[in-house]
């Protein structure tokens, strides 16, 4: 007998709305391996709708005060706690993650980061007037940018999409958010939530393939694009703006180096790491998933960590006792089993490297050590709960070797020489260097990469800046 599968919408112009050709696709629960709802597979007449939608509610929604606009998302925020529990039972659909983990793990900071924006909306300001020139006084005005396209990711469908309308919202742009057409359930509950406080147009939501996140970004209507996912996508995403010069915002792959040295305390950093490379099922791209070991060390810490990662549970979003919870989809589980099949004679399997059951799509926390600077593991994102070991000899290898990737999103350096972590943290090359920790993120403080990982900021008064445009007025003072 067959269930009847939950029918998710569109959100355009303040109604839900099938796809203008009603096509669409199925949406499975990774935990199962069973579609459970079906969503919209978007086409062009769906993203014109929701363009002229976002592009008509543009001048009264820039026009509110700053106040206005914090107001409504304070509204918003406290909206997300009162419906946390929907917010939950979504993304637990969407992703197969630990219920208890969403609970205490992503709505807290999502509510935050919302307040944290709407207090950034009033400062929507530019520098103070001047002369600069005899009898001329010159004004720096901050403005929105207008229409943003926005597609979000499938690892933190909920949380992402918070980055995304949050400060975009604040800054008094309105939104075509898009998000994986692997778990769109969230984000349309969000769409709902936010579609009660904000005026029509404001918000809208998408739900589609690639083909329909490429026509997005080809749109004319939006002024800018903005999108964290792959560097694959990123890349087409930046080639398809530059056709109309769109600003871009790209928050792409990671493969976060983690140095250890030998004064560190072993098992804090132990701990520490295999949480944060095995959290979410090491799919994020700030997972602490390639470790480098002081050679004096290395042994005793790889020991420790297949340990640790044997130690740790992978199950069912209802499972209390566990760390994380499926992959996303096939493909991804596909790829991570991957990376293991084709690793190196000379690579060692520690722990784990095998599925986890025939239902869903688990994977074993896994150690890899054993491995050279060249190897396809380590200078290509896993995406997956796998930690790579290397071992260096000295602070200059492990700096030659930190930076020896093409991405540059995170990092941490685990000593207890205030010296060295300083000369670290000055010379690795990513957006983030955290010292005898990894992973942690506050509202406050920017997130973003450089190289591969992509260019502009997420969180933070720079997250907020970059969703708005700088304009010089000059007037004359003379009669």
């Amino acid at each position: 007998m067959s269930t009847e599968l939950r029918r998710l919408r569109n959100y355009i112009d303040g109604e839900f709305r099938d796809a203008a050709d009603g096509r669409t696709t199925d949406v499975v629960n990774p935990a199962t391996g069973e579609a459970y709802a079906t969503a919209p597979l978007s086409g062009q007449a769906d993203v014109d709708a929701a363009m002229a939608a976002a592009a008509a509610a543009f001048p009264a929604w820039r026009d509110q005060t700053p106040a206005e606009r914090q107001k409504a998302l304070l509204k918003i925020a406290d909206a997300f706690e009162e419906r946390a529990e929907e917010l939950i039972a979504a993304e637990v659909e969407n992703t197969g993650k630990p219920i208890g983990l969403t609970r205490s793990e992503e709505i807290p900071p999502m509510v935050d980061q919302i307040r944290f924006f709407a207090g950034a909306a009033r400062m929507l300001e530019g520098r103070a007037a001047g002369e600069y020139m005899e009898g001329l006084t010159s004004i720096v005005r901050r403005e929105p940018v207008g229409v943003c396209a926005q597609v979000a990711p499938w690892n933190y469908p909920m949380m992402m999409a918070v980055w995304k309308f949050a400060p975009a919202l604040a800054a008094g742009n309105t939104v075509v958010l898009k998000p994986s057409d692997t778990t769109p359930a969230s984000t349309v509950l969000i769409a709902e939530i936010i579609g009660s406080i904000v005026p029509k147009g404001v918000f809208n939501v998408i739900c589609g393939d690639r083909d329909s996140g490429r026509a997005m970004v080809e749109h004319p209507v939006p002024a800018m694009a903005s999108i964290t996912g792959s560097v694959r996508a990123g890349i087409s995403v930046a080639e398809s703006a530059a056709k109309d010069v769109k600003r871009v915002h790209l928050e792409l792959g990671g493969k976060a180096p983690v140095v250890v040295f030998e004064d560190t305390d072993m098992a804090k950093a132990v701990e520490d790491i295999s949480v944060a490379g095995f959290f979410n099922a090491g799919q994020d791209c700030t997972a602490a998933t390639r470790v480098l070991v002081q050679e004096s060390i290395h042994d005793e810490f790889v020991a420790a960590l297949a340990k640790a990662a044997a130690d740790t549970k992978t199950g069912m979003p209802d499972d209390e006792d566990v760390l994380y919870g499926p992959l996303n989809n096939p493909n991804q589980l596909k790829q991570v089993t991957g990376f293991i099949e084709r690793l190196p004679a000379h690579a060692k399997v520690e722990s784990g490297g095998h599925r986890v059951g025939d239902k869903g799509y688990f994977y074993a926390p896994t150690v890899v050590s054993g491995l050279k600077q060249d190897d396809e593991i380590i200078q290509n994102e896993v995406f997956g709960p796998v930690i790579t070991v290397q071992s260096f000899s000295d602070e200059a290898q492990a700096v030659e070797w930190a930076n020896g990737v093409e991405y540059a999103l995170a990092s941490s350096v685990w000593t207890k020489d205030h010296s060295r972590a300083m000369r670290m943290a000055k010379v690795l090359d990513f957006g983030c260097v955290w010292i005898n920790t990894h992973i942690p993120l506050v509202a406050e403080m920017p997130h973003g990469g450089f190289k591969k990982s992509g260019y502009g900021k997420d969180l933070s008064a720079y997250g907020f800046d970059d969703y708005t445009r700088i304009k010089h007025v000059m007037t004359s003072i003379e009669g």
